[in-house]
């Protein structure tokens, strides 16, 4: 039984091998054959055969392996029969070919050979040729070209009567001829015959339109035209016939009045005329006009002059330098300027304000007072307090006291104590001379003026100042 089972079962794995070969060739349709099984009715023994080898293709053609028989195609970059040889190709279109070459036929080539006529240039660009015909010829330069004649095109002339006809770039041009206008091209006629021919401005001479202000005499001037006729004058300063000659008013100042003493363009004229703003006075200084304002008024002399105000007396500001000017009196009553410091600044108002060095005590430092923007001791060389006193400087103020074996008044009069009952005062000063407050007294004390002395240690200093 197991003799016979080993018999069977190759016979079925070869039955499923050849189902599944034959499972793939049944769903191949190639081209033309739609529909049809090739390998319905089995494979053919050539089928094994027929694979790829050295010569199955041509030269420069490859071989792949086809679902029915092998495939033979021309390399990349070859072109020809695959099998039997394939040629490499120069080129497919012009970008691979030099800027003077064409791709013809999977060639680069000259394309100028044969492609101009008889005489022509050919220049290639960008691979395409171009033809022209060389200086001095003319023609088709796809067919031929000859020797231009320059007046050929003239020749017949194609313009008008009365017209010139001359060649410019191988182009007849046609023109009138001078005094004549008109279309060139049918021909020209004079530009006048008479003056209606013309624009009023102009009169008709020699068959020409041109202005008739050639009629004014010497020195004269044309100052219009009307009805083709000139209008002709003699300038300021100039007298006679305008249509002849105009002679002039005077050469040199010599030849004029006093009233009008200078000769200004051939006329006599007064300098100061129309030389000075309103309300100005204009006085000449030889033929020199000099323009100012009355006493009375201010102002630019040459635009306009106004009576003084109050406010023109700071205008321009006449202090020195960072002072502020204000207008004021003088003793008499008559108005002048007055020159102060702003606030902050000190010095000569007259001659230059300088910014002070502060203007609050607490600008300075502890020992300072701000007086008159600087900052200065507030004991002045100790002659704020009484004789025999001592000053210090504290919280800007000054502080008078009486040394240690001294009594008195600090502001008045220090003194050594020799009687038995003794009182010590201590006084703050201002800067303005006078103390700020009383402090309290000290305990009065019996000593003998011989053997004790009141002592006052720093400490009872510093606590009697606080309070």
């Amino acid at each position: 039984m197991i003799r016979k089972g080993l018999f069977i079962a190759p016979l079925v794995l070869c039955a499923f091998a050849w189902g599944v070969e034959a499972q793939r060739y049944s769903n191949y349709y190639p081209r033309g054959y739609t529909g049809r099984n090739l390998y319905e009715h089995g494979r053919s023994i050539s089928d094994d055969l027929v694979r790829c080898g050295p010569n199955t293709c041509g030269v420069g053609a490859h071989c792949t392996h086809g679902s029915v028989r092998p495939v033979c195609a021309c390399l990349p970059g070859y072109s020809g029969d695959p099998l039997s040889q394939c040629v490499k190709i120069e080129c497919v279109d012009n970008s691979e070919c030099r800027g003077h070459q064409s791709c013809v036929n999977q060639h680069c080539i000259n394309p100028c050979e044969g492609a101009c006529g008889t005489h022509a240039n050919c220049e290639v660009r960008q691979h395409v040729p171009v033809c022209s015909c060389p200086p001095a010829y003319t023609g088709n330069p796809f067919t031929a070209c000859r020797i231009a004649d320059p007046e050929e095109a003239c020749h017949p002339s194609p313009c008008g009567s009365n017209t010139k006809c001359h060649v410019a770039n191988n182009q007849a041009i046609c023109t009138c001829l001078p005094g004549y206008l008109g279309s060139p091209l049918t021909g020209c006629r004079h530009e006048c015959d008479s003056d209606s021919d013309c624009n009023a401005q102009q009169s008709c001479r020699n068959f020409k339109c041109v202005s008739p202000c050639s009629d004014c005499g010497v020195n004269a001037d044309c100052e219009t035209v009307s009805a083709h006729r000139a209008i002709c004058k003699c300038p300021r300063g100039y007298h006679g016939d305008p249509y002849r000659i105009c002679s002039a008013e005077c050469t040199s100042d010599s030849e004029c009045p006093s009233y009008k003493p200078a000769c200004v363009y051939n006329a006599c004229v007064n300098p100061c005329t129309n030389a000075c703003g309103v309300n100005a006075d204009c006085n000449l200084r030889g033929l020199t006009p000099v323009c100012s304002c009355p006493k009375t008024m201010t102002g630019d002399p040459f635009t306009f002059c106004r009576p003084f105000e109050a406010r023109d007396l700071c205008e321009p500001n006449p202090c020195g330098a960072n002072a502020k000017c204000t207008p004021g009196h003088d003793r008499t009553g008559a108005e002048r300027p007055v020159c102060t410091c702003p606030t902050g600044y000190r010095g000569n108002a007259l001659v230059s304000c300088e910014k002070g060095e502060c203007e609050l005590d607490s600008q300075c430092a502890d020992h300072l007072a701000c007086v008159g923007y600087e900052c200065v001791d507030p004991c002045l060389g100790n002659t704020q307090c009484g004789s025999g006193a001592v000053c210090m400087a504290r919280r800007h103020i000054a502080v008078c006291t009486c040394p240690g074996d001294h009594h008195g008044d600090a502001l008045v009069n220090c003194y050594q104590s020799h009687s038995e009952a003794v009182s010590t005062r201590y006084y703050r000063y201002k800067r303005n001379g006078n103390f700020t407050e009383e402090l309290p007294q000290v305990p009065t004390l019996a000593v003998d003026s011989t053997e004790a002395k009141l002592e006052t240690s720093p400490e009872n200093l510093k606590t009697e100042k606080q309070n």
